[in-house]
């Protein structure tokens, strides 16, 4: 069973900057492939970006809607992997998940955060 805690979600103007944190339980880690994803109202669930894990690489992998602007990153001695948001749009405005996939990959996530709320004002 791996824990997912999201943290750093707020109000922020457009234009500007949030960092999302995925704090994850477990002694493995730098196993994990992560995922941020997100969910505005009375929308799907989308994809915003993907890290592999450190023993396949670590890898990054961005939704179109986001490359340029927001960065994936992870630190395995803390257990957290980050999403950097920048030059923030009012279309950003969603809940954010992060979401764990241990190995063997390939079958969808295995874990989910409970969500952080990203706010952004015009």
């Amino acid at each position: 069973q791996v824990t997912l805690v999201e943290s750093g979600g707020g109000l922020v103007q457009a234009g500007g900057s949030l960092r999302l944190s995925c704090a994850a339980s477990g002694r493995t880690f730098s196993r994990y492939a992560m995922g941020w994803f997100r969910q505005a109202p009375g929308k799907d669930r989308e994809f915003v970006a993907a890290t592999a894990s450190s023993w396949s690489g670590g890898s990054t992998t961005y939704a179109d809607s986001v490359k340029g602007r927001f960065t994936i990153s992870r630190d395995n001695a803390k257990n957290t992997v980050y999403l950097q948001m920048n030059s923030l749009k009012p279309e950003d405005t969603a809940a954010y998940y992060c979401a764990a996939d241990l190995p063997p990959y390939g079958r969808g996530y295995d874990y989910w955060g409970q969500g952080t709320q990203v706010t952004v004002s015009s």
